[in-house]
């Protein structure tokens, strides 16, 4: 337990950042999660475009509220849109290749 009244201030400081933080980590947790769900159930490029520009939108935030540190916030970022992109290469089917015969 603080002793002092510096550190008693400094424990009762160090909780509220500890919320804090922890909220928009559980932000930034269902964002990601709501767009890997979609991917997962291979659902349109709209769909996955709203839900990347949102989980960007609350990683962003969360990089500007000093969360966690912009680079790893950039490095999620990139990974989730290559997942996107990765997802919305078409794979070719056999009604593909009638097509073209």
């Amino acid at each position: 337990m603080a002793n002092t009244s510096s550190a008693k201030k400094a424990v009762r400081s160090s909780n509220k950042k500890q919320m804090h933080n922890l909220g928009w980590k559980k932000r930034i947790k269902t964002a990601i999660k709501n767009l890997q769900n979609l991917i997962k159930d291979g659902k349109s490029q709209e769909d996955l475009k709203s839900s990347l520009s949102l989980a960007q939108k609350v990683l962003d935030k969360a990089s500007k509220e000093k969360v966690m540190h912009r680079n790893k916030i950039n490095r999620i970022k990139s990974k989730l849109s290559n997942k996107v992109a990765k997802s919305s290469d078409a794979k070719p089917t056999a009604k593909m290749y009638r097509d073209w015969e």
